[in-house]
């Protein structure tokens, strides 16, 4: 009985984290992510341009490069805590763990993106309009896919966000239901 207990503290306490941060909306990760993505890529454009900095915006070699809340990707750290929050059976540290290196990985990926990206706008090469709309569209859900992937494997994870909680809760609720027929 003790163990059911814990499983549904446990159960609820993820949703409740997970609705009380949609409730805020991802503009929290929008908030705590664009400083990360702009002050690194202002260090890494400086190693190669004379860059200048104004808010969102850097100017590299003149040309202004708006870190934009698309560019910052706040959904995607979103959608990686949704997954790490709807995944049963993790103990609180491998959460953590697993939570920063997803997002670490992410927001490395990211700068790494949108550095390239700024690199071929810089040297006016062609490429850049269809390399900007694929990474944006197929490039960024493949990136999430692959980190998750990725997460799961380096940390053990075999449980299935949703699913894994779902399929406990009905199993729980018909053997609760026979065991009240039993009684009756």
């Amino acid at each position: 009985m003790k163990k059911d207990v814990k499983l549904h503290f446990d159960i609820f306490i993820r949703y409740l984290i997970l609705i009380l941060i949609g409730i805020l909306g991802v503009r929290f990760f929008y908030f705590l992510f664009t400083a990360l993505t702009i002050y690194p890529l202002h260090f890494l454009f400086n190693l190669f341009f004379n860059v200048s900095r104004s808010a969102d915006i850097l100017f590299v070699q003149n040309i202004p490069i708006k870190i934009i809340g698309s560019c910052v990707a706040g959904s995607a750290y979103y959608l990686l805590l949704i997954l790490n929050l709807a995944t049963p059976k993790i103990d609180f540290k491998k959460r953590i763990l697993s939570l920063l290196f997803s997002f670490g990985s992410l927001l490395v990926v990211n700068i790494l993106r949108i550095f390239f990206l700024s690199f071929l706008l810089i040297s006016g090469s062609a490429l850049f309009d269809i390399a900007h709309k694929f990474l944006w569209v197929i490039g960024s859900v493949i990136f999430v896919v692959g980190i998750w992937f990725i997460t799961l494997k380096l940390f053990k994870i075999e449980e299935i966000p949703f699913y894994s909680d779902l399929s406990y809760l009905l199993k729980y609720s018909i053997v609760k239901k026979s065991k009240r027929r039993k009684k009756n």
